[in-house]
Parts: structure tokens; sequence; C-alpha cells
């Protein structure tokens, strides 16, 4: 069985297999059509496009899709549609790029229940795909299931999101220990390196520092990217001296200095502020509001929420030192975002949502809004959370509605630009010109 029947059989689109056979007969017979034959085009017609490169919106927009792919974008004057095509009216309406994780972990976990499995990456690509998030940047976990997802998504039938991975996350004490893992990755081809440089507010030893530049410069002969995972100011000074390509996690120990700022442009190197990431160590040690938001109980069992309520467990994350202090590296995680932002690095929008507690889809749109408290404007989140992500971190085919990428897009209700929380009002949501289904 070839990887890509494999993948239908274990039910990844989600649809009738009976649909899916006749599906890829008609794509079969389209190749064998004669050059005069034209596929059939569909028509968004009158929605304001943000078509995320930063522009204007385009108002009273037209985006043409064709095979899975945007075949033009522009307004009414200045685009033609087909004869023939279909159309869908969507006036009032915006459309925007589908919204890019760059920092999450795929299939780790279902709810509060830790592990990594195929049922989980499959309900992790669904249900962030539902709420808007159409790729996905796993920075660990991903084995020989993701590679697989993640190998077969190049085709105009997509209806989940998309996947790119870092494999294992490299850790060890010696250059044989961290080769080993290097070569697993390269096994898989991996997207990304990735390592951690931490000592977790002082519980655990931290990678030693020449053991992390035996991983970046092994890496980088490869043809890999690294991607660190830091919390202080100095390591993350040193991993940018060593190599480093990305900053996955905001710096929250201490203000940024001039020296970093110059260090991470001066490498072109981006940065995830994961705000979301430190809101969940504490937000479960009282009620979050979004418990009775019918966008997070969409997704979210009753199981799930009657667990997080429990007061035995919400005393414990309340009485929790390492909690509590996350919650006070919060501000300053905020105040640096600003700060660099301002400065000219390259933001990616990244949540490490995915692990128990960190729910996915949902922390997307949460860490939206938050990175607008932190300073940042609607637009600049919205391409920080598409185009600059996609551009920073070499994902081709994705982040902008512009001709011959995937026509990965969100329709919504209401204009983001005007509230970023606007995110949320999704009336649909498409990936490769496939309508996301909703929740069966």
């Amino acid at each position: 069985m070839n990887p890509k029947s494999k993948v239908l059989s274990k039910n990844l689109y989600r649809f009738p297999m009976i649909i899916l056979v006749t599906t890829f007969c008609l794509l079969g017979c389209r190749q064998n059509t004669s050059a005069g034959d034209k596929t059939e085009v569909t028509a968004f017609v009158g929605a304001n496009i943000i078509d995320g490169t930063g522009a204007e919106p385009i108002k009273d927009g037209v985006l043409l899709v064709e095979q899975g792919k945007i075949v033009a974008v522009g307004t009414k004057d200045n685009i033609t549609i087909p004869e023939g095509a279909s159309i869908l009216g969507v006036s009032g309406k915006t459309i925007m790029p589908g919204i890019i994780d760059a920092h999450c972990h795929v299939g780790v976990s279902n709810g509060l229940k830790g592990g990594y499995s195929e049922e989980n990456v499959i309900n992790h690509l669904n249900i962030n795909a539902r709420y808007g998030i159409t790729t996905l940047v796993s920075l660990g976990d991903g084995t020989e299931i993701s590679a697989e997802f993640r190998n077969t998504q190049s085709v105009p039938t997509l209806n989940r999101s998309r996947l790119f991975m870092a494999g294992t996350v490299i850790s060890g004490d010696t250059e044989e220990e961290v080769t080993k893992i290097i070569d697993h990755n390269d096994s898989l081809k991996v997207d990304f390196m990735k390592i951690r440089v931490d000592d977790v507010l002082g519980t655990s030893p931290k990678m030693a520092e020449d053991i992390y530049k035996t991983v970046i410069d092994r890496s980088h002969e490869l043809g890999y990217r690294v991607a660190s995972h830091i919390f202080y100011l100095e390591d993350a000074k040193k991993v940018l001296r060593a190599g480093t390509d990305y900053i996955a996690h905001s710096v929250r120990d201490t203000l940024v200095d001039d020296e970093f700022i110059t260090l991470m442009k001066e490498n072109k190197v981006y940065y995830s502020p994961t705000l979301m990431r430190e809101v969940s160590t504490f937000v479960f040690g009282s009620e979050p509001d979004y418990f009775t938001d019918p966008f997070f109980t969409k997704e979210v069992d009753e199981a799930t929420i009657a667990e997080l309520r429990n007061p035995e467990r919400m005393e414990s994350i309340a009485n929790s030192a390492s909690a509590q202090a996350y919650k006070a590296a919060l501000p300053t995680a905020m105040k640096n975002l600003k700060q660099l932002s301002d400065a000219g690095v390259t933001i990616v929008m990244g949540t490490d949502s995915g692990p128990a507690g960190r729910f996915p889809g949902y922390f997307e749109h949460l860490e939206m809004e938050m990175m607008v408290d932190a300073g940042m404007s609607p637009m600049e989140v919205i391409m920080a959370s598409t185009s600059n992500t996609a551009k920073a971190m070499k994902l081709e085919g994705v982040g902008s509605l512009e001709e011959g990428k995937w026509a990965d897009f969100i329709v919504l209700d209401k204009n983001p630009l005007e509230d970023i929380a606007n995110t949320r009002t999704i009336s649909s949501v498409w990936i490769a010109g496939n309508k996301v289904l909703d929740k069966q």
C-alpha cells in the first residue's frame, strides 16, 4: 500500500471511502483530458480580502480557486470570472489567509491525557483546521506517524491542517547521544531540529554549551535549521552566537537589551513569544472565563472541563511555585515582544499548544489577542500569524493569498483589523480550496 492510500485508509480526510475513491477517479480523469478542457474554478466574490502581505485590504474582492490553488485575487474590476465558474457570494465578510502556528506540538495529548498517537495527530489536525489554523509547525515529538501526514499533504484534496515537524527534541550529555537523535530525525527528513537550553526554573541541568554547539553545527551541515527553547536572556544570546535560527520562546527573566536585538537582526533569526504557554501554567488555578465560551466548548468535552473545575486540582495549581513564577514572568515576556517587534525583529506566532491542558486551535486565537494586548497592531499580528511566519520558516505555498499558492483561507463575519478577536467570527475555513467540515 502506498503512503497516500495508507493515510486515506486511516480516515485522514474524514470522508466516506466511496467519495474518496470517486474524487481520485475524477482527478485521474482530469489528468488525461485534452489540453483544451478546463477544470472547475470557484470564485469567492464580494469580501474584503486581507492577503497577508501587509498591503491594504482589497475591497469588494474576488478570489479564484482551481485545483486547490489560487489562480487570481483582486478587485471585481480587475478579475475576470471564467464562464462556468462556481460563484460563492461572500459580500460583507472578510477573507484572510489561514493562520500558521509556528510552535505547537501535534498529537501529544487528548484533552488532559498526554500521549503521542496517530489518533491524537489526526484529532489535532482536524481541530486546528476547524479553528482556521491551517498550518502547524510541530516542534517536538513527531515520529514516522507525523512524517507520513507531512509527506502526503501537497494534494488538491486536502481538508485538514498542514503539518511541518522537528521530530524528536535533541537532548543528551555527549556528542554521541545527540548525534544519534540528529541522525534519526534526518532519516525522517524533518523540517527543523530543536534543542532545549533551560533549567526549568532551577530544577534540572541545562544542555551544555559545547553540546548544543555540536547540535547546531551538525544540523546545519545536514541542511537543517535549529529552533532553540530558552528562558533566560543570557542563554538566548549564547544560542544566537552558536548559530541558532529560531528563538522558540520569549525571553522571560529580564528585559532584552540592544545586544540581543542586534544579534537577532544581524543573524536574521525569528522569535516566537508563546505567551499562552505561560498562561497555561497558572490559568487553571481558578476558572477562566472561556469555560463558558461556545468557541471553546465546541471542541472541548464536558468531562475535560469538569476535571479542570475540580477544586483540588485548582488549589494545587494556585499554590504551585512554578505556576506563580511563570505568571510573574508573563509581563516581561509581553514587554519584550513589544520591544522586539518595534525594533524590526521578525515575530512569528506560536503557542506551544498541544500538550495536555494547552488546547489546540483555541489557544492560537488567544495568543493573537495577547500579542495585540502587548502592543502590536492587528495587522502586525496577522502578518506574524501568516506571511511573516511562512517566509521566515520557508513554508512553501502558504501564508498569503497570492497566485500560485495553496487556497488556505478563512472567511470571517467581521474584520480582524478592527478587532483581532474577530478572527473568532469564522464563517468557513478552506484548505486547498476544500471547505473544512464542522465537527461531526
